[in-house]
């Protein structure tokens, strides 16, 4: 893959940051240096890479002195202050936050859907979010081949989204309900809010904080990233996204209008067979159709319940899932410094 680079992983020991260095090492991804970084809370811990203990440091200005790629994913706040000084010692971001991925001069990358966009970049490079990604992969090979014009989108979301204390607040509610035991919610929906809600035998039609305009951030982030990725500020998008007691895997109940009303459900599933990134499953006559506790581990997106609409000449039904700490964050992000490498770009 070309010369080894020194790498820095920030937020190393959160959900994302340890997926961050596992899929560095399945993907055999040639480095001479890695350096891991944390707040100062989590610095001294000791983590495994290719066999080798390293000591993760607390993140600063001048931890990314030599530094040549910094994958950050220790929240917004994190990559605000430190992005630009990574930036600033020669380093290429690739930021896993919402921080920077509306910024006018920051690439929104999917490599499987824009990865030309790369060549645009002034040392920030955004990844979007989780269940924006998976969803994005899916319809390119649609939007290229029939044109696109609306998307309806629910979600079913996975609480480790939220991060490792959401999972272990419902492992730890789910035991209290079936140990007929007391408990009281402390994270979900969102963890800053004061109102807290049961995430276990439960469905929270919120994720992050409501807007004025009545949709959650979350849902706003779906909207406006997939314009922004797909390069389409007039697409008809809208979102309404739900989390699940479900550890690991977002799924997503897609509704698109293409441009085209002779395009059948075949020629779409053609399309996906051939895609870059995306695994069809669909067959529904021996239940085959993707589902979040097969995807986990994986970094392909699933599709499957592929349908015509029965109003709607150019209107069709999708279902897709993936893992949303692999394809929609840690895998995506290492797919980005893959193609800065392809491209010479680094």
């Amino acid at each position: 893959m070309g010369r080894g680079l020194h790498v820095a992983v920030v937020g190393a020991t959160g959900a994302v940051g340890q997926q961050m260095l596992k899929t560095l090492e399945d993907r055999n991804f040639e480095l001479d240096k890695l350096t891991l970084l944390s707040s100062k809370r989590s610095a001294g811990t000791k983590l495994t890479f290719k066999g080798e203990e390293y000591t993760v440091e607390e993140a600063r200005p001048e931890s990314f002195e030599g530094v040549n790629i910094a994958l950050f994913s220790a929240g917004g706040s994190v990559s605000q202050a430190l992005a630009h000084e990574a930036v600033k010692r020669g380093a290429i971001v690739i930021d896993n936050t919402s921080a920077f991925r509306m910024d006018q001069n920051t690439p929104l990358v999917v490599p499987e859907v824009n990865e030309e966009d790369l060549h645009k970049h002034n040392g920030i490079i955004a990844n979007p979010n989780c269940s924006t990604i998976q969803m994005v992969v899916a319809l390119e090979p649609i939007r290229k081949a029939f044109g696109l014009n609306k998307i309806i989108v629910s979600t079913y979301q996975a609480v480790s989204g939220a991060g490792n204390e959401a999972v272990k607040e419902l492992y730890g509610q789910t035991e209290a309900i079936l140990n007929d035991k007391p408990f009281e919610p402390e994270i979900m929906p969102v963890k800053s809010d004061e109102k807290h809600y049961q995430i276990a035998f439960n469905a929270i039609p919120q994720i992050d904080k409501f807007q004025e305009n009545g949709f959650t951030f979350e849902e706003m982030k779906m909207i406006n990233e997939t314009k922004k990725i797909m390069h389409m500020p007039e697409l008809q998008v809208s979102a309404t996204c739900v989390r699940l007691p479900i550890a690991t895997g977002h799924s997503e109940s897609v509704y698109i209008e293409t441009d085209r009303d002779d395009v059948t459900a075949e020629d779409i599933k053609n399309l996906l067979k051939e895609a870059p990134g995306v695994v069809l499953q669909d067959d529904p006559a021996k239940q085959v159709y993707p589902m979040p506790a097969d995807a986990v581990g994986k970094r392909d997106v699933f599709v499957g319940r592929v349908r015509k609409d029965l109003d709607r000449p150019n209107g069709f039904h999708l279902w897709i899932v993936s893992d949303n700490l692999l394809k929609g964050a840690a895998w995506n992000s290492v797919q980005i410094a893959e193609s800065l490498k392809a491209l010479n770009l680094v």
